[in-house]
């Protein structure tokens, strides 16, 4: 009996936990999801990409809402995170220069001390910062000057936005109120596209097509070429080897690799685009002229 009675106090016990697992696992179950309201200050992400870089801004959108911004809302001379909320970040893919000072790749705090006739611009390696509140100086990874130019319209949502964009470089632009502060990205795209293209063939010949239609990193893009040739003369890497040629004005050297070209596009088991021997015959004939 004593055996029984010890047997069945272990057992209510046992089961008594489990029932208040269970009640507890179904009040959980019973709870709302948290509620989610609007911010007074909006998140947003703006991202471009320039040549192969990437390039992210996160921040919060405050907006003007009859507030007197500039000197008020947002004290010269101060440090500022720039929107709201949490710290807002720029991020770079690759190394990039910003008033022609060089930035290694990463994810950076970006904040401001607005002026009324300069601001300052601050990269700074706390990324992961609530506002401007910790900010330490000796953080900085980078800081320069750029001057603010008056808006035509306001803007009543601050906002970043990219332009002048082409395969180096862009502009990246804060605006609000009737105020705007923008500063230049460069990226060495021919350089990045190098060292990318270095491991695989199949890479250094689009680097290389790249390479001629720019205009730049020639050097390594021939190299390029004549590897590939070496392995298998094709249409494609002989006209693109003719291209090289007339880029560095040997029109007569050009002529002959096209016309090799030509010859193999003839043989190829697989004949090539028509649109492109076209192209490539009628180049030859305009570098005949010009040697």
């Amino acid at each position: 009996m004593q055996q029984v009675k010890h047997v069945t106090r272990a057992a209510a016990a046992t089961l008594a936990t489990v029932l208040a697992l269970a009640a507890g696992n179904h009040a959980l179950r019973a709870q709302p999801p948290a509620l989610q309201l609007p911010r007074p200050s909006p998140n947003a992400t703006v991202s471009q990409t320039i040549g192969i870089t990437e390039v992210t801004v996160r921040y919060s959108r405050p907006g003007v809402k009859g507030r007197v911004i500039w000197g008020k809302v947002v004290p010269y001379g101060e440090v500022w995170r720039t929107g709201a909320n949490e710290n807002t970040t720029i991020r770079f893919s690759t190394p990039v220069r910003l008033d022609g000072k060089p930035l290694p790749a990463g994810i950076y705090g970006l904040q401001t001390i607005p002026g009324a006739d300069d601001w300052v611009v601050i990269l700074s390696k706390d990324a992961d910062e609530w506002g401007a509140f910790s900010y330490q100086p000796d953080h900085d990874a980078l800081r320069f000057h750029v001057k603010p130019a008056q808006l035509a319209e306001s803007q009543e949502w601050m906002g970043f936005a990219f332009g002048d964009l082409s395969d180096t470089s862009a502009v990246l632009a804060l605006r609000w109120e009737k105020l705007e502060a923008a500063w230049k990205i460069e990226v060495d795209t021919p350089r990045q596209l190098v060292d990318t293209a270095r491991s695989t063939q199949r890479w250094q010949d689009a680097a290389a097509a790249w390479c001629i239609q720019d205009g730049t990193c020639l050097e390594p893009a021939g190299r390029w070429i004549d590897a590939s040739i070496a392995v298998e003369p094709t249409f494609s890497n002989q006209r693109a080897k003719a291209r090289l040629l007339a880029r560095q004005n040997d029109f007569k050297g050009a002529v002959a690799a096209g016309e090799h070209a030509l010859a193999a596009a003839h043989a190829a088991k697989q004949a090539p685009p028509p649109q492109q021997v076209k192209d490539l015959e009628s180049q030859i004939a305009e570098w005949k002229r010009k040697g």
